[in-house]
């Protein structure tokens, strides 16, 4: 009888494979959109599970970007609407929204409100742009593709200490 896995279980199995060939040009990013014209990037590694979106109870007196807390699987995850967090429009919540479970590699059931997944990118299709010395920690580095689009890096690890991203209250 075959052992059966879960799709996280199946993910993180990708993800290490992925971390440990050493060569993050061949797929190792996960490209995704927030709001109309947002384009990021994150390590696969780091990107943690994507889920449909999931219907967000919402918590008085946060700060208009903290989307609500979703409940994934008897776990409840604190969801970020990242385009309202970034100061642009929220996103929609429609079908093609996903949340992003980026919190639970590094300890923290955080989740990012995204308006659709792009999919896996090769860094080396990418030209990298100079630094931007007014970019968060989060987001130093930043990319443009053969179609124009700008891509920004983020860093999930630095995201989750900043203190703006952590601090939801009013």
């Amino acid at each position: 009888m075959t052992k059966k896995i879960s799709l996280h279980d199946f993910q993180s199995y990708l993800a290490a494979r992925l971390a440990g060939t050493g060569n993050q040009s061949a797929a190792g990013l996960l490209g995704i959109q927030a709001g109309a014209n947002d384009y990021w990037l994150l390590d696969l590694a780091d990107s943690g599970e994507i889920v449909p979106l999931t219907p967000l109870t919402t918590v008085p007196l946060t700060r208009p970007w903290f989307a609500g807390i979703a409940n994934i699987r008897g776990n409840l995850y604190s969801a970020v609407d990242f385009s309202a967090f970034l100061g642009k429009e929220a996103t929609p919540q429609n079908a093609s929204s996903r949340l992003l479970l980026i919190g639970t590699r590094h300890g923290s059931n955080a989740a990012l409100l995204v308006t659709r997944m792009i999919g896996l990118r090769n860094v080396e299709a990418l030209n990298c742009e100079a630094p931007d010395p007014t970019a968060p920690a989060w987001a130093p580095e930043a990319y443009t593709d053969n179609e124009g689009r700008r891509w920004k890096k983020l860093k999930v690890r630095e995201l989750l200490a900043d203190e703006a991203f952590m601090d939801i209250g009013v």
